[in-house]
């Protein structure tokens, strides 16, 4: 067999995830006769087919799946290779595209960012808040080099590994009347008046199968992808909305937002770094994802001491 070339593990890629030769030619700036020959001769010479071809697309055999894992894994490493060779250079430089959703822009990110311009002067970054689907969609368009979004079924072309699994907590304004930090089952607090995410967020297919399975009885519901309208909403009226400690830590203590822990049974939402599959993190990536991680390591350390007692007293 002859060998195989860079640009025919770039075309099984790319005509993977598109599920077309038209589009996967578009990605690779080649044309489609140029993306049907190279996956051809590919087939050729492996003697097995990796793509079925039919009027509704292009999609991949069992065979085409696991060779488009290995091709994945070899452009990751080269990429590797690549920064590897850059940090030899002992500095860190390069672009940085990071997609963060509010829970972490707001309580995490500063202090994350605070410590990674000071040592790592050299790197453009560019930091682009949005929602999961928004977020999702441009990690496989490479648009981003990571973005951080709840836990979901899984995308081809999307790696992604678990980076916190968060309590849920109630956020309600003083006219509400609860007291801060007392635990509070959401079915003795009915009907509710809600804010909660749009349809497309995860979080909000999560918040109403909770509400469905524990009898919690919503009165009204406000749909908004508006954290900062959310949290003054929510602190000038008796509406209230369930959000991650994480983007909450801030509040702890503070006159204009009542924070209650959701017991009977708890809350929780989970967090995965979703990035492309076929490129591995950048040196510039990975560092800044251990300033992150620090930061919400330190965050749910303050909750831990801060619900602990409360919960204690409760039970």
């Amino acid at each position: 067999m002859s060998d195989v070339s860079l640009r025919q593990i770039r075309a099984v890629v790319a005509v993977c995830e598109e599920g077309s030769f038209t589009r996967a030619a578009a990605r690779e700036n080649a044309t489609q006769s140029g993306i049907s020959q190279h996956i051809a001769a590919l087939e050729r010479a492996l003697g097995v087919r990796l793509f079925e071809r039919s009027n509704a697309g292009v999609r991949a055999t069992p065979a085409g799946l696991r060779y488009y894992r290995r091709c994945i894994e070899a452009l990751g490493t080269l990429k590797t290779g690549t920064e590897e060779m850059r940090a030899l250079a002992d500095r860190v430089t390069g672009t940085l595209r990071v997609g963060l959703m509010p829970t972490f822009t707001r309580a995490c990110l500063a202090h994350t960012l605070r410590d990674y311009v000071r040592e790592h002067p050299d790197v453009k970054l560019r930091v682009i808040e949005g929602y999961s689907g928004v977020l999702t969609e441009r990690v496989l368009a490479e648009e981003l080099d990571f973005a951080i979004v709840p836990t979901f079924e899984g995308r081809v072309g999307l790696r992604s590994r678990l980076l916190a699994r968060d309590r849920e907590l109630l956020l309600s304004g003083p006219a509400r009347g609860f007291a801060p930090l007392q635990p509070l089952r959401l079915a003795d607090c009915t009907p509710l008046r809600i804010v909660v995410p749009t349809l497309p967020n995860i979080r909000r297919r999560n918040i109403e199968t909770y509400f469905q399975t524990n009898g919690v009885v919503v009165e009204d519901m406000i749909e908004m992808d508006a954290m900062i309208g959310t949290l003054e909403f929510v602190a000038a009226t008796d509406w209230v909305a369930v959000l991650p400690g994480l983007i909450c830590v801030n509040d702890i203590g503070r006159n204009d937002l009542v924070i209650n822990p959701i017991v009977d049974p708890p809350l929780y939402a989970e967090f995965v770094i979703i990035e492309p599959a076929r490129r591995a993190l950048s040196l510039q990536a990975r560092l800044f994802l251990q300033r992150l991680e620090a930061e919400v390591a330190r965050v749910r350390g303050v909750w831990r001491r801060t619900l602990a007692p409360a919960e204690l007293v409760e039970a």
